[in-house]
């Protein structure tokens, strides 16, 4: 494991400790993924970027904590991370029906409708 990934790792536990929020690490050492997707370059590159912006959106966070900056000003970069989530949330669920669910359908697997429900539902939380 990575130092990074042991800092990040240190990050999560605080976060549960001191705010009840659970968050996991994905690690595909540790946690093998079964279900694997091919994205075509462009869809992978956009993806990419918008989570290099968000990284990059935390580490300004980080610094202001670090810089003692006021309250709402850290408060107002974290209403504009949560937005860039949501808004990579909305575009890789998009890319999930218009390609995974959309082959499945049409390969007869309709389990993948009860899927995608509880996806959006866990969106919605």
């Amino acid at each position: 494991m990575t130092d990074e990934n042991k800092r990040l790792k240190e990050d999560l536990a605080l976060l549960k400790k001191d705010y009840g929020i659970e968050v996991e690490l994905y690690d595909p050492e540790e946690q093998p993924c079964c279900r694997r997707k091919h994205r075509e370059p462009d869809e992978s590159a956009a993806l990419i970027n918008r989570l290099n912006r968000i990284e990059g959106q935390i580490r300004g966070i980080r610094g202001m904590v670090e810089s003692d900056a006021y309250c709402t000003d850290i408060l107002t970069q974290v209403s504009a991370v949560q937005s860039a989530l949501n808004a990579f949330s909305r575009e890789l669920l998009a890319n999930h029906i218009r390609t995974c669910v959309v082959s499945d359908i049409q390969n007869g697997q309709l389990e993948v409708v009860d899927d995608l429900l509880a996806t959006i539902q866990k969106l919605m939380k």
